[in-house]
């Protein structure tokens, strides 16, 4: 008789998770809050973007020290892994794309706690700016030198960790935000929640596109979202290791935070119109919804409150063109070449329309909406298969 597996993750472990925010950054942020010091970060941050530069001079000594000591990846990477990986990027850049756009995204809008958190920025009212960061993001990871000296990746890397130090600092003082209830603002839960919804989620909207993954490479792709994390201040000893426990962790993760919200739909509404607006005429703006209806589930489709219309029919074809698509890749060079060179192409267009041609910033933010209650320091002081649900 076979013992049952222990399972790694348990209501348990998350509810611990859920108490623990990112130290090392919290502090810096809350040094920089405290001394008045964030608006002078924030510009001289902007003269800060590539690895390998000198620090500017004059930054706050809480931050300079922090950057130092987070400037280098982790020494554990394994770097034949993450070169697959960005070859994994490479071959299937539109549809990772098409996948953190319409379904990881939306997921996150789906978790009520994230979704608050999410709303009680002012950037949330200009969903493009946040789909331009994580375009930009993504982008800096899968480039060649993403981690040499050269690079942009790491500063953009640093500039989000302490991006999300500043929520946690603004939510914790606000009387809109319930530690004791909702736990940490940005806690680990979610953090490595979002590693997880940017990987494998990502995956799973691919595999339900019927797109055509190596085992090996879908191994690689989360991988390199772990070393992202790990960048981000994911706690490592309780970050999943491999997709299987990637799995174990989604499951739980997704089924005690998943649930409807009014800043869910205002998030996804937001962000669908601006889908809409990227493509001009109206004609197929219905195919928005109904795509990431196909992709996230009616059940959260439905949360959500996506409209149900003759287009969802048409988008359950999708699969039938990509794998038409992917037929003539495999057996033509020349359509290969065709295919892959039009991916780049769309990848380009999408991100310049969201970032109309300029280098997104991530400035820590000096207050939050006044509905959270936070007003800034400076206004006080100046084919691959996916694992099996491991739920019974």
């Amino acid at each position: 008789m076979t013992t049952p597996t222990t399972p790694r993750y348990t209501e348990a472990t998350l509810t611990a998770l859920r108490q623990q925010g990112d130290p090392l950054a919290d502090d810096t942020v809350a040094a920089m809050f405290e001394k008045g010091e964030v608006q002078d970060f924030n510009t001289l941050m902007r003269f800060f973007s590539t690895a390998g530069t000198r620090l500017p001079e004059g930054l706050p000594a809480s931050a300079e020290s922090f950057l130092q000591t987070t400037g280098m990846p982790p020494s554990w990477v394994d770097w034949d892994v993450m070169e697959r990986a960005r070859l994994f990027f490479m071959d299937n850049a539109p549809h990772i794309n098409t996948g953190l756009s319409f379904a990881a995204m939306p997921a996150t809008y789906a978790i009520p706690r994230v979704a608050r958190l999410l709303a009680s920025t002012h950037s949330m009212d200009y969903p493009s700016r946040r789909m331009a960061n994580t375009g930009q993001f993504v982008t800096y990871l899968m480039q060649t030198n993403a981690f040499e000296e050269g690079s942009k990746f790491i500063p953009a890397a640093q500039k989000v960790r302490l991006l999300h130090a500043a929520i946690r600092y603004h939510l914790t003082r606000s009387e809109a935000w319930d530690v004791a209830q909702d736990g940490v603002p940005l806690c680990q839960e979610d953090m490595i929640g979002g590693q997880i919804c940017f990987s494998i989620l990502v995956l799973d909207a691919m595999d339900r596109l019927g797109i055509h993954m190596s085992e090996e490479g879908a191994e690689a792709y989360y991988y390199a979202w772990k070393v992202v994390g790990a960048i981000l201040g994911c706690d490592m000893e309780a970050a999943p290791g491999n997709l299987t426990e990637a799995r174990e962790y989604a499951d739980l993760y997704l089924l005690r935070n998943l649930g409807p919200s009014e800043e869910g739909v205002r998030l996804n509404q937001q962000l669908v119109k601006m889908y809409e607006d990227v493509v001009p005429g109206t004609l197929f703006d219905p195919i928005v919804s109904a795509t990431i209806r196909f992709l996230v589930g009616d059940t959260i489709g439905d949360w959500l409150q996506l409209p149900r219309t003759p287009w969802d029919t048409a988008a359950k074809a999708i699969p039938h063109v990509l794998n038409i698509l992917e037929t003539i890749e495999d057996s033509s060079p020349l359509g290969e070449w065709a295919l892959d060179k039009a991916g780049s192409l769309l990848t380009t267009f999408e991100l310049a329309s969201l970032t109309r041609g300029r280098v997104m910033q991530y400035a820590i933010p000096e207050e939050l909406k006044s509905g959270y209650g936070v007003r800034s320091q400076r206004s006080r002081t100046h084919r691959w298969t996916p694992p099996a649900s491991t739920l019974v």
